[in-house]
């Protein structure tokens, strides 16, 4: 049985530890694992194994042909909404798993509800073993594949930023161009965004998370984008702050403020390379904001790691002494946020790589880049997609032809 790179790399851990049952629930860590995608929300999934045992996965009995076509050589098991699932799932471990009660869970995330119900099924069950590290270290450096996909996922969260900035005018609601972006995604066969998208206007940006509403857009706005896709199953994460209306007519001080956070912003990004501290990178940033008298705005860490899932391990903060190597992948959102009056954020992820020429790959276009051709982005691909299906469709009638001559004639 063929396994993935990451899936062997967690047995080797857990022969370590004894080879514990490990009982996985969360989708995202499953999808790290397994090539089975799924959001069950409130009903069980549960990616079981032991080292050396045939994997089974416990799915709902929607999503069991799903489950056994993306992993045909593990054991599917599944259950109908009227029926016991903990008890199935405890059955089936039972059944398939020699019997152990030390338990390799990720912690940071396992209900007590979940807890409850293997206790109920497994009297004197251990939780002995806390996945959470182990799992955050798995997900910690990409591949140059996966580096690519978030190439990928980033050029339409690039495309998404301008189609807002076109849907900018005066009198449209913040909701209207969330609306507008998200659609045009869609078209573009983005199935769903990495989070909510957020477009604040005026002093509604100073709130680093607030929620787009029906404020309409003035003229000689600052307007903030943070947004991002989940695109092969890899996430974006992108903040612009620009102004709408006439340069003439900035508040200088409010220019000044987005000048400083750029500053800080690119600074940072140039001394990314592997050895560095992930603290350090935060406080290049942190520096040039707090000496420029604006600290104390500069309210949250400076990053977060990203892949398969938009909000990842590890945060580039102070207190971080973990050191940056080839591979990881966050980003770099300084931000100054000014209640009731203004707000700016600019965040860019990037690739940590031990070229030469540079320590870092963009994952997106940076901020202080336009976007002049879309190259290999969404939409030079759908036009590839597009042309290649009439081509196809042109071959078909062409063979259809030819047959029918050839029998006639």
């Amino acid at each position: 049985m063929k396994q993935n790179a990451t899936f062997m790399q967690l047995e080797t851990e857990m022969k370590e530890k004894q080879n514990p049952i490990v009982f996985i629930q969360n989708p995202e860590t499953i999808r790290l694992l397994t090539k089975f995608s799924t959001e069950p929300h409130e009903r069980i999934v549960a990616l079981v194994y032991t080292p050396g045992a045939t994997p089974l996965l416990f799915v709902p009995a929607l999503e069991h042909q799903v489950a056994q076509k993306a992993e045909p050589d593990f054991i599917i098991k599944s259950y109908q909404d009227h029926e016991d699932g903990w008890k199935l799932l405890s059955d089936a471990i039972k059944e398939h798993f020699p019997t152990e009660l030390n338990f390799a869970v990720e912690k940071v995330d396992f209900s007590l509800f979940a807890a409850e119900q293997l206790q109920k099924h497994f009297p004197g069950i251990q939780f002995s073993v806390d996945l959470t590290p182990i799992v955050q270290q798995l997900r910690l450096v990409k591949d140059a594949e996966s580096i690519d996909k978030l190439v990928y996922s980033g050029t339409f969260a690039d495309k998404a930023i301008e189609i807002g900035k076109k849907a900018l005018k005066v009198g449209i609601t913040e909701r209207e161009v969330v609306a507008i972006i998200e659609f045009e995604m869609k078209k573009l066969g983005v199935s769903q965004m990495s989070f909510d998208t957020m477009v604040l206007f005026g002093d509604h940006a100073a709130d680093p998370h607030g929620e787009p509403g029906d404020r309409t857009l003035k003229e000689n706005e600052w307007v903030l984008f943070d947004l991002g896709t989940m695109v092969d199953g890899y996430a974006s994460d992108i903040t612009r702050t620009v102004f709408f209306g006439s340069e003439s007519a900035k508040d200088p001080r409010h220019q000044e403020i987005y000048d400083i956070v750029q500053k800080a912003h690119d600074t940072a990004i140039q001394a990314v390379k592997p050895g560095m501290k992930a603290s350090e990178i935060d406080k290049i940033a942190r520096d040039i904001i707090a000496e420029a008298g604006y600290g104390e705005y500069f309210i949250h860490r400076l990053g977060h790691g990203i892949g398969q899932s938009v909000h990842e391990f590890p945060s580039i903060m102070e207190g971080n002494d973990m050191e940056l190597v080839e591979g990881m992948c966050f980003s770099v959102e300084p931000g100054v946020y000014i209640s009731g009056d203004y707000g700016v954020r600019i965040e860019d992820c990037l690739a940590v790589t031990k070229t030469v020429q540079n320590s870092s790959q963009p994952l997106n276009m940076n901020s202080n880049q336009k976007i002049k051709s879309l190259g290999k982005s969404p939409g030079f691909r759908c036009l590839l997609m597009k042309l290649s299906f009439f081509f196809n469709v042109f071959c078909f009638f062409f063979n259809v032809f030819s047959f029918f001559f050839n029998v006639f004639c």
